[in-house]
C-alpha cells in the first residue's frame, strides 16, 4: 500500500521560511508524481508544486513560483517542499499526495498543480503571521 507522511509545518513570521518533508513508500516503479496541496479555511483546494519520480521534472503554482521549491532524494524516499519569503496567504494545511496522473513525452515525464490525487498523507499546519 501507497503510504505518504507529511511533516515540518509550523508558525512562522511573514518573510520566513519552512521545510516541508513527504516520506514516501509503497510506489513499485518510478511512474508517479509526489504533488503538495494546501488547503486552508474558505478558500478551494490548490495543488501548489508537483515532481515526477520519473526523472525529477517539476512544475509550480503561479502563487508561489520562485518562493518555492520541490526536490526530492530517492536514497531517503522522501520529498520535500521549500518555502521561502512565506506570506500570510499561504497559510494553510499543506498535504502531500501522490498520482499516476502524468505526461510521458519526448522521453520526458511531466506534472501538473491540477493533478487529480490518489493517494494522500495527512496534513501539516502552517500559519504565517503578518
Amino acid at each position: 500500500d501507497v503510504q505518504l507522511q507529511a511533516s515540518g509545518g509550523g508558525l512562522v513570521q511573514a518573510g520566513g521560511s519552512l521545510r516541508l518533508s513527504c516520506a514516501a513508500s509503497g510506489f513499485t516503479n518510478d511512474e508517479y508524481v509526489i504533488g503538495w496541496v494546501r488547503q486552508a479555511p474558505g478558500k478551494v483546494r490548490e495543488g501548489v508544486a508537483c515532481i515526477c519520480a520519473g526523472d525529477g521534472n517539476t512544475n509550480y503554482a503561479d502563487s508561489v513560483k520562485g518562493r518555492f521549491t520541490i526536490s526530492r532524494d530517492n536514497a531517503r524516499n522522501t520529498v520535500y517542499l521549500q518555502m521561502n519569503n512565506l506570506k500570510p496567504e499561504d497559510t494553510a494545511v499543506y498535504h502531500c499526495a501522490g498520482t499516476d496522473d502524468f505526461d510521458y513525452r519526448d522521453g520526458s515525464y511531466y506534472c501538473y498543480t491540477t493533478n487529480e490525487y490518489y493517494y494522500w498523507g495527512q496534513g501539516t499546519q502552517v500559519t504565517v503571521s503578518s
